[in-house]
């Protein structure tokens, strides 16, 4: 890989992050097109230090809403800011039982199989139609038209459901926002809920891949990522991710809590549909 395709797939990275169409899904896809051959380990830690940007970029952009979260829950105020925190660590359990046990098997599937890819599209495209139909009919479960607050049971769902999203193709925010739709939270509070409920463990991922690319004694795995993507391609993907995300994160936010999902499903659907034929 070199820092044109790094830069393209940065771009790629910070654009589609805050849309529900899988950003990941779309890396293997454009991996693909570019005709780059990584080994799956190769793959999945650019992959996941471009989320890390894109992380970077919503934390500054939502900073004023991030601040007084960090305040709140550093200082033990115990007020709704506190609780909001720690409901988002109740999210983040899921998904580190999934980093812990069953690593091996999730990078198996960053190795370019777009039929994996184009299926979890589907998925991503049936989950959005779900909220999207039932978005207008809260009696059904009980809420209000406007939709609750997100408990304590919501956000362990949530975090399952972003657990399961880690397959590529598969809408992280699609499937987080959508779960939080069909469980009656506010659509706007699952947007930004599901935008910072990310920051834990991307960050966390990111921190231990870093750690394995600049150890002295670094493994055979490690060596062999290196040879596969230089230092300097993972700076300009890490850069351009950063900035278009920087650029296009208060856009794709607002689209999102607009609630326009439906169209979002049709292009995972098409999408989905010409990976699985590729």
């Amino acid at each position: 890989m070199d820092w044109l395709d790094a830069l393209i797939l940065g771009v790629v990275q910070g654009l589609s992050e805050y849309l529900p169409i899988s950003s990941s899904g779309h890396l293997e896809i454009f991996k693909q097109i570019l005709g780059l051959d990584l080994d799956p380990d190769s793959s999945l830690e650019f992959s996941v230090m471009l989320h890390v940007a894109t992380v970077l970029s919503t934390i500054v952009v939502l900073w004023r809403e991030f601040y007084p979260l960090c305040v709140s829950f550093f200082t033990i105020r115990r007020d709704y800011n506190f609780y909001y925190v720690c409901k988002i660590l109740v999210s983040c359990i899921p998904v580190a039982i999934v980093g812990l046990c069953f690593k091996d098997f999730v990078e198996s599937f960053f190795g370019g199989d777009l039929f994996v890819v184009g299926v979890c599209l589907c998925v991503t495209a049936l989950l959005l139609c779900f909220a999207y139909f039932f978005r207008t009919r809260p009696a059904l479960l009980g809420h209000t038209a406007e939709g609750r607050d997100i408990t304590w049971i919501d956000a362990f769902v949530i975090g399952c459901a972003q657990a399961v999203a880690v397959l590529p193709g598969l809408s992280r925010s699609g499937t987080t926002i959508a779960t939080g739709i069909l469980l009656g939270d506010n659509r706007k509070k699952m947007a930004s809920f599901s935008f910072l409920m990310v920051i834990i463990p991307i960050l966390g991922e990111g921190l231990l891949d870093m750690k394995k690319m600049i150890a002295p004694a670094a493994d055979a795995v490690t060596q062999a990522s290196g040879a596969d993507i230089s230092l300097t391609a993972i700076i300009v993907g890490f850069v351009a991710a950063f900035l278009v995300g920087c650029a296009a994160c208060k856009w794709m936010i607002s689209i999102v809590k607009k609630g326009k999902l439906v169209w979002f499903a049709v292009y995972c659907a098409v999408m989905g549909i010409v990976c699985m034929c590729w």
